[in-house]
Parts: C-alpha cells; sequence; structure tokens
C-alpha cells in the first residue's frame, strides 16, 4: 500500500480543500532541461512545464502538524521572538510539513526544534540544496530534513537566499553530522554555510569554477573521442527542438 492509500498516513486526514495552494508561477520551462541555446539534444524540444511553489497553508494544518506548529511558535515567543518574523511560512503539501524560516533565525529554530521536549526533533538527515531562477531575490533553496526519533515525525525546515548573497548559517553546532551536507551542497550549489567549521569542495576539485547542479550551469562537457569518431560536449552538439 502506498502512503497515499493509506488513510493513517500523516496529513492524510486534511481536509481536501487545504490541499490546493495558491501556488506561485516561478517560471515556465521548454524542453527536457530548459536549454534556449540549441543545446537541448533529448528531442522535447516541444515540451512545455511550468514551475511552481506551493504557498501558505491555511490553518487547521491536519494530524499533529498544528500541535508542532503550536509548541515551535509558542518556544518562540517564550524566546522573545515574533514568530510571524521568524516563519515566513508554513506548507503542508504531498502529506508533508515544511516551515519556510528567515534566514538569520535558521540556528534558533533548529535548536528549539531538537531541545523542545515536545518537539525533540534528534536527528537532521542532510541539507538539500536548490536553484530556482526565477524565484527573484530567493534564487537558493536550502532544505533541511529532521526526524524526531522520540515522536516518530519527520518535518522539513527551508531557506533561501539570493544569488547575489548566497549566505545561511551553518547547523553543525547544532545537528553536527549536517558538516558534509553543507560542503556538498557548497560544493555544487555555492551555498555559503557561515560559521562551517571547514567548508570546502567535497566532491569537484579545489579550483573549479562555478557550481555545477545551478540550473544556469552550462551543459557543456569534455569532448569524448571514441573508436575514432569525435563525441562533442552536450552544449555543442546537434538539437533536435
Amino acid at each position: 500500500m502506498s502512503e497515499q492509500d493509506d488513510p493513517n498516513a500523516p496529513g492524510q486526514n486534511v481536509p481536501a480543500q487545504q490541499r490546493d495552494h495558491a501556488d506561485e508561477l516561478i517560471a515556465t520551462r521548454r524542453g527536457m532541461f530548459g536549454a534556449d541555446n540549441g543545446g537541448d539534444t533529448t528531442g522535447y524540444g516541444g515540451l512545455v512545464r511550468s514551475v511552481r511553489l506551493p504557498g501558505a497553508t491555511p490553518r487547521p494544518y491536519g494530524e499533529w502538524f498544528d500541535e508542532v506548529a503550536d509548541e515551535l511558535e509558542g518556544a518562540l515567543d517564550e524566546q522573545g521572538l515574533v514568530p510571524e518574523n521568524v516563519i515566513e511560512k508554513t506548507v503542508v503539501d504531498r502529506a508533508e510539513l515544511t516551515f519556510h524560516i528567515a534566514r538569520e533565525y535558521l540556528p534558533t529554530v533548529a535548536r528549539t526544534l531538537r531541545d523542545d521536549p515536545a518537539l525533540r526533533f534528534e536527528l537532521c538527515t542532510g541539507v538539500s540544496g536548490v536553484h530556482f531562477p526565477g524565484d527573484k531575490g530567493r534564487e537558493l533553496h536550502a532544505v533541511y530534513h529532521l526526524r524526531s526519533i522520540t515522536h516518530n515525525r519527520l518535518i522539513r525546515l527551508e531557506v533561501s537566499a539570493p544569488d547575489a548573497d548566497p549566505h545561511v548559517p551553518s547547523l553543525v553546532s547544532v545537528y553536527p553530522t549536517n558538516d558534509w551536507h553543507e560542503r556538498e551542497a557548497y560544493d555544487f550549489f555555492g551555498l555559503i554555510f557561515d560559521g562551517h567549521p571547514a567548508l570546502t569542495r567535497i566532491m569537484m576539485p579545489d579550483d573549479w569554477q562555478g557550481f555545477p547542479q545551478r540550473k544556469d550551469y552550462p551543459l557543456g562537457g569534455i569532448p569524448v573521442e571514441y573508436k575514432g569518431a569525435q563525441i562533442p560536449a552536450p552544449d555543442q552538439r546537434r538539437s533536435y527542438s
């Protein structure tokens, strides 16, 4: 049985009308990779897809999501913080809960989620980098996956930063296992994690130019000779679009 078929899966009892978000259209992509310079050699040049980000979900969120949100907001208030300034929006999408956090408050929120007895998200399983060139002023996103072993719950934190200022506070002091994950997000997306003990590339050579998993990174590669035939780099091949 899939999670979507399981009535006991988290978020399955959320009212249907609250799973419909006022999604934000941030881009329209054409072709398989969105290449506009003849670099799409997939034959999907006629494919048109919209890139949308889910909007905030109104209460009630359903299941235990409200309990977590209430506890987090209450704990922030006790620390003298205004929850509305810390949590930019709360999204319930595909039966999953995500708190979008203002980046300067990220360590405070993570520490609260870890230490509050009613929350106890003891484990961060890593950070994923995402690049949305169409999300102006918020092009780079860092998504953290938190699990509560005590309460058997899973949530996400998400922060954003502009291409022009790709700085996000490091969470290594809160979740030491984030060390290599932050290095990977820096290596591939250029996110700079302030306070990381040794923020260096982890996969690419130290002198590599650019960040290979950004959407605006060129599709090019290294020409390869195979049985006497010269195979050009992807962005130099014949386009089928």
